[in-house]
C-alpha cells in the first residue's frame, strides 16, 4: 500500500506542476480507472457518478495521452527508487543480494590474499595426486576438520571469487636457510593447482589477462610472494621471482629482513631495501605492506614511483594490533594511489577472539573515510586465519558482506565495484604503466647488494 501511495503522490504533483495554461476538465478519467480501489478520493470520485448525471464531453486525445504518460513516468520512477539508492532504501536484503550477485558477473571481485597452498604443504606435502579442489574440501579430511580451511571451488563460485591472488607464503624460520627453494615451491603448487583446475581457474600475469579471464568465467589466478627475506638479499631472485609469475612481494612477514624492519620494530628500510622497492617498480611488481613497520611504509610509500598496497590489514584506529594501518598512513596511501585491502581475522578486526560482518564493515568504512573509496578493497586471508567473522565463515560470503554495504545509502553500486575489485584492477594498470615508462626510458636492471653476509663465499679461478 506504502508503494501505490507513493506513485499516486508522484501523480499528483506531476499534475501541480503543469502550467495555468493547460487545464484538465475536471479529475482524470484514465487515472482513476487504472488505479482502481486505491486511487484517492480526489482522483476516484468521477468515477462514481450517478446514471442521470449528464455525459461527460469527450476529452482531446493528448489529455488522455498526458494522462497517462503521468502514470506511467510515475511507475518508472517508484519501480527505478531502490536501484537508484543503490539498492538501499526500501530494497530487501534479497534485492541487495542480487544487485550485488549481477555485479560481480560483470565486474570482478578481487581478493589480495589467501594461503590456499600453504594448507597444501600442510596437509599434502605439495602432492597434489589425489588432491580435488573442485570437490567440496568442507567435506574432506583433513580440510573438513581444520579451522584453517575456508577455499575450495564450489565456495569460490558461490563466493562470486573473480581473481584470487594466492600467497607464496615462507615461514620466517627458513631466513637465511631454505626461503628462497621453499618460495619456489609454494609458487609452482599454485601454478600446478591452477593446471589442474583450467575449466575454473587460469593463471593471470597483468591487468588485462584478469579481465579476460573474469569475461571467460574463471577466477584469475594471481601470485604474492609473502616475506621479503624470500629474496635470499638478492635482486637477481626477484627477477627470477617475476618471470615465474609473481607480481606482488609483501617485504616483511613477521620477522625482520637485513632490509626492512616488520611490525613493531622500529626502524625501516635500508639503501637496499630502497633499491628492492626501485627493481619492483622496474619489473611491475606490486609492493605490499601488510606486515611491514610504520616506517618501512613510509620509507616505500616515499620510494615508490608506483602505487603500493597493504593486501591483508585493516584499520589501527579501530583495532591498535601492528598489522593495521594507522591513519597517518591511509593518508599517505590515498596519495599514492594504493589500496588497502580489508582482512578478515578476528584478532585483526576486534583486537579480540570473535568477530562479526558488521565488524569488518566498519574496518571498510573507517578507510574510506580517511582514504577514500578508491583506495580500500578486500584482503580476507582466508586459509591463514582461524577465526573468521560471523557471517564470512569462508570464501563463499563476499557477496554477503556486499549487500550490506548497500543498506547504506553512501554506498552506491559503483563504489561498491571499486571495493570488490576494480580498486586493485587500477592499481596493477598503473603499476604497468610505471613498468612501461621505465623500459622505455631503457632503466637498467638494479645491481645493488645487501652486503656480504656471514657464511658467504667468494669464488675465483685460479
Amino acid at each position: 500500500m506504502a508503494f501505490r501511495n507513493d506513485i499516486v503522490e508522484r501523480v499528483q504533483m506531476v499534475v501541480a506542476a503543469v502550467p495555468e495554461g493547460m487545464t484538465f476538465p475536471g479529475p482524470l478519467p484514465d487515472v482513476a480507472e487504472r488505479c482502481g480501489r486505491w486511487a484517492p478520493d480526489s482522483l476516484s470520485a468521477s468515477a462514481s457518478g450517478s446514471s442521470d448525471e449528464k455525459p461527460t464531453p469527450r476529452r482531446p486525445r493528448w489529455r488522455i495521452a498526458l494522462a497517462a504518460l503521468v502514470v506511467l513516468a510515475a511507475l518508472g520512477a517508484a519501480l527505478a527508487l531502490p536501484l537508484a539508492l543503490g539498492g538501499g532504501g526500501r530494497a530487501t536484503p534479497e534485492q541487495r543480494l542480487t544487485t550485488i550477485r549481477r555485479m560481480l558477473r560483470d565486474s570482478p571481485l578481487v581478493d589480495g590474499h589467501n594461503d590456499l597452498a600453504w594448507n597444501v604443504r600442510k596437509f599434502l606435502h605439495n602432492k597434489l595426486g589425489d588432491f580435488n579442489l573442485s570437490a567440496g574440501l568442507d567435506a574432506i579430511e583433513p580440510w573438513a576438520r581444520s579451522r584453517w580451511s575456508h577455499t575450495d571451488i564450489p565456495r569460490l563460485r558461490l563466493g562470486q571469487v573473480g581473481a584470487q591472488f594466492w600467497s607464496a607464503y615462507v615461514p620466517c624460520g627458513a631466513r637465511d636457510r631454505d626461503a628462497v627453494q621453499l618460495a619456489l615451491e609454494q609458487m609452482d603448487v599454485i601454478k600446478r593447482i591452477v593446471e589442474l583446475n583450467t575449466a575454473h581457474l587460469a593463471l593471470v600475469t597483468d591487468a588485462a589477462e584478469l579481465i579476460e579471464a573474469h569475461r571467460e568465467g574463471r577466477i584469475a589466478s594471481l601470485i604474492g610472494v609473502e616475506g621479503g627475506h624470500a629474496l635470499g638479499d638478492s635482486l637477481a631472485v626477484l627477477r627470477a621471482f617475476y618471470q615465474l609469475g609473481a607480481r606482488y612481494l609483501t617485504v616483511t612477514h613477521t620477522c625482520d629482513t637485513r632490509w626492512a624492519r616488520a611490525a613493531g620494530t622500529a626502524g625501516g628500510l635500508s639503501e637496499f631495501g630502497r633499491a628492492v622497492v626501485r627493481e619492483m617498480n622496474r619489473l611491475g611488481m606490486i609492493v605490499d605492506l601488510s606486515h611491514a613497520g610504520e616506517e618501512t611504509a613510509r620509507d616505500a610509500l616515499e620510494m615508490s614511483q608506483a602505487p603500493v598496497v597493504f593486501s591483508h590489514s585493516g584499520a589501527a584506529a579501530l583495532c591498535n594490533s601492528s598489522r593495521n594501518v594507522p591513519d597517518e598512513l591511509l593518508r599517505k596511501i590515498a596519495a599514492n594511489g594504493g589500496v588497502v585491502m580489508i582482512n578478515f581475522y578476528a584478532k585483526l578486526v576486534t583486537c579480540g577472539e570473535k568477530a562479526t560482518l558488521e565488524d569488518v564493515v566498519a574496518h571498510i568504512n573507517h578507510v574510506r573515510r580517511i582514504a577514500g573509496v578508491e583506495h580500500v578493497g578486500l584482503g580476507a586471508g582466508y586459509d591463514g586465519i582461524d577465526a573468521p567473522p560471523e557471517g564470512l565463515e569462508d570464501v563463499s560470503r563476499y557477496p554477503h558482506l556486499l549487500a550490506e554495504l548497500l543498506r547504506d545509502p553512501d554506498w552506491s553500486e559503483d563504489d561498491v565495484r571499486k571495493l570488490a575489485g576494480m580498486n586493485v584492477v587500477r592499481v596493477l594498470q598503473h603499476v604497468e604503466r610505471v613498468r612501461d615508462q621505465w623500459r622505455r626510458a631503457a632503466v637498467l636492471p638494479g645491481e645493488e647488494t645487501a652486503g656480504v653476509r656471514r657464511g658467504d663465499c667468494v669464488y675465483g679461478t685460479a
